[in-house]
């Protein structure tokens, strides 16, 4: 028995699990649970890194309340529905990310929103990280995995045509985040490792071309200062460098909560966003920082193994994707944070403060719980 296999026969916990009042209502216990856990505890981070403002909690708990209703929604319909409808929600996105170039919305040179006036002021970059992963899956799983060559090489075109369009806006940490949800599809497609190794001489062989020609000064500017964050101390540096000794600073229990230096006397910036992490660690210290990170581990370790019982190719592929986007998510800024990877915009799920990547999370979970829960054909 290979460990796919050994995976499915696992017990899930549900000793009558066609009569389980959770599986009754399409929702997975163990990941609801951990959401639970991680929202609760991220609001309660943000109110120390907003200064003790309780409107900023407030805010959250309803964008929170409303992704929750999301996710409990999007797990009602069959996984199936989803596979119907993907390639239409694709192409609408597309459209929407064309209509932000011309229409836009958005601040510090960033045109990343369309406004409803009266109704709501959204980013159509986020629907591309979860339409994106359901096209890809739909496409290759409808003609079979591993995928061939000419359906490897359209698969790549369509993910190239929204992540070029985030891009321009530009929003470099959303378009990576939807590039790796799409790479993820395929790579889980089943490709070989020539492939694979292929792929990877390639991206790097066009760094110099990105570099060139794609790239915007400050971006550039970000990535040297990875390097040596001290070039620039008061300006390009500065954020990584307080970061840095806001986590240093906490050692292993922490300074304890809302006594943090860096973020309560404002040498941290983007404190209750990106670089939320840094509060946590410095108020909590290592103790607090392995407890988010395990936290994170098992909701990325439920959501692999609901991959790996999918009924069908599509499901295995969906869930597979969504949550090693959301591993990325994680790994991109802790790592930011930390000072090991260039400072790119991503926030850290379900934690930072935010609005339309709350709800689109929660929307992807709600997905992996209808792919849980949505067993028979």
């Amino acid at each position: 028995m290979n460990l796919s296999e050994y995976v499915r026969h696992l017990p899930d916990g549900n000793l009558t699990r066609q009569t389980s009042f959770w599986h009754r209502l399409h929702i997975d216990p163990y990941l609801l649970l951990a959401l639970v856990l991680l929202a609760c505890g991220g609001m309660v981070v943000l109110y120390s890194a907003a200064g003790g403002d309780m409107v900023s909690v407030y805010r959250q708990g309803i964008r929170f309340g409303i992704g929750f209703v999301v996710m409990v929604f999007v797990a009602q319909f069959d996984p199936r529905w989803y596979q119907m409808w993907g390639g239409t929600v694709y192409i609408l996105g597309v459209m929407l990310l064309v209509l932000v170039l011309f229409f836009g919305t958005g601040a510090k040179g960033a045109q990343r929103w369309l406004d409803i006036p009266g109704l709501m002021r959204f980013q159509p970059s986020e629907i591309m990280k979860i339409a994106m992963p359901v096209m890809l899956a739909w496409y290759l799983s409808r003609y079979g995995v591993p995928p061939k060559y000419r359906h490897l090489f359209l698969s790549i075109f369509l993910l190239a045509i929204p992540v070029a369009l985030v891009a321009q806006q530009p929003d470099l940490g959303t378009a990576l985040l939807i590039a790796a949800s799409g790479i993820f599809v395929v790579f889980l497609a089943g490709l070989s490792w020539k492939l694979i190794f292929t792929g990877i001489f390639l991206a790097l062989s066009m760094f110099p071309v990105l570099w060139l020609f794609v790239l915007r000064e400050y971006q550039k500017q970000r990535i040297l200062t990875l390097f040596d964050p001290t070039s620039d101390p008061l300006g390009a540096g500065w954020n990584i460098i307080q970061s840095m000794t806001a986590i240093g600073s906490g050692g292993f229990n922490g300074k304890g909560y809302m006594l943090g230096t860096q973020s309560q006397l404002d040498f941290l910036p983007e404190s209750h966003t990106d670089f939320i992490i840094a509060v946590l660690g410095e108020e909590f210290g290592f103790v607090g920082a392995m407890a988010l990170i395990a936290l994170y581990a098992f909701i990325i370790i439920r959501g692999m193994i609901i991959a790996i019982r999918g009924r069908d190719n599509f499901c295995r592929l969906l869930a597979g994707s969504l949550t090693l986007t959301f591993f990325i998510y994680v790994f991109v800024n802790i790592g930011m944070v930390s000072g090991i990877l260039p400072v790119v915009g991503v926030p850290l799920p379900l934690v930072s403060y935010g609005g339309t990547s709350i709800v689109t999370l929660l929307a992807g979970f709600g997905m992996l719980m209808s792919i849980s829960t949505h067993h028979r054909a």
